[in-house]
């Protein structure tokens, strides 16, 4: 999501080269972008919603990236013995954030927020900061033109 705002103007790459890691970061961003604005539409009826970011994690989503992308990232040997790094999380790790949102009752009426590692993320607006919400992704009016967008797009 820190990678790249949702780009209105060309949201499927149509006028620019595709590049898979800012579809990628576009698709986190737009994510976050309708936590913002579902939050807004919802909380009249009781109904909160948030976004989260479960850390790294090696699972089977990673069956889609080839060979030299999983060495580039630091977590298949030369053998293709996966080999995660320090920082990564086991899956019921990465699941923490999930079920405090989804069971917790300090987050009663919690709505709207990001999270990541068990607490609300912290809004960022450097890339090299690690971790944190990028600013573009919280922006009310960006996440009111999303919802928009989305509405026309299935109509």
């Amino acid at each position: 999501m820190r990678r790249a705002a949702f780009d209105f103007d060309d949201p499927h790459f149509e006028q620019r080269a595709y590049e898979p890691w800012a579809a990628y970061g576009q698709s986190k961003s737009a994510e976050v972008l309708f936590t913002v604005g579902g939050a807004r539409r919802w909380a009249d009826d009781g109904i909160t919603v948030n976004a989260l970011n479960p850390g790294y994690i090696l699972t089977n989503l990673q069956r889609h990236l080839d060979d030299d992308t999983m060495r580039a990232f630091g977590v298949m040997d030369s053998e293709g013995n996966l080999t995660p790094l320090p920082h990564y999380k086991t899956p019921a790790q990465g699941a923490a954030t999930s079920v405090l949102l989804a069971a917790s009752p300090l987050l009663d009426g919690v709505t709207g927020r990001y999270f990541e590692d068990n607490q609300e993320a912290r809004v960022v607006s450097d890339d090299d900061q690690p971790g944190g919400v990028a600013t573009h992704a919280l922006d009310p009016q960006a996440a009111d033109r999303l919802w928009e967008y989305a509405t026309d797009a299935i109509r």
